[in-house]
């Protein structure tokens, strides 16, 4: 029985995930305004607005919504910073360590970081299925901090 319900589960993953109510709106707002506390606004908007919002396979594609738009934004701002970076170092000259060096070395080991803190998320739901949305969810903040992290120091330049 529990192997029909995960089945009709999965099933309906696809079709919910069509019908999707998900606009990065919310968040984009949010960021328009203040910056602050805005990363899964768009997929709490996109739950509430989806028939089903509460099912784990809703949960899931609209955390996974947003996750893609944080990371978007992500590689754009990172781009930005290794552009920013290159200037930098080229107006210090020759250095044991450039800033481009350094930007490269902090995102690999924070991708590094964020994987391994989203795994003992998942872990956490002991094989539940509340285990992929947890993960995505983790992900989403986790990106999205990290987006917020560079945006910033880029507008401190």
């Amino acid at each position: 029985m529990i192997r029909y319900a995960f089945l009709a589960l999965t099933l309906a993953g696809p079709a919910a995930a069509q019908d999707l109510a998900f606009s990065p709106e919310a968040t984009e707002t949010c960021l328009a305004r203040d910056g602050a506390d805005c990363i899964g606004r768009s997929a709490d908007a996109c739950m509430e607005e989806t028939s089903g919002g509460s099912s784990t396979p809703v949960m899931g594609a609209c955390f996974e919504k947003e996750l893609s738009w944080w990371d978007d934004r992500l590689n754009t701002v990172y781009g930005k910073a290794m552009e920013a970076a290159k200037t930098a170092d080229a107006a210090e000259g020759e250095r044991p360590l450039t800033e481009q060096k350094a930007l490269r070395e902090m995102q690999r080991a924070w991708i590094a970081f964020r994987d391994a803190k989203c795994d003992w998320e998942t872990v956490q739901w002991g094989g539940g299925t509340g285990a992929g949305p947890a993960r995505l969810a983790c992900l989403m903040q986790e990106t999205g901090a990290q987006t917020r992290v560079l945006e910033r120091r880029l507008e401190a330049r």
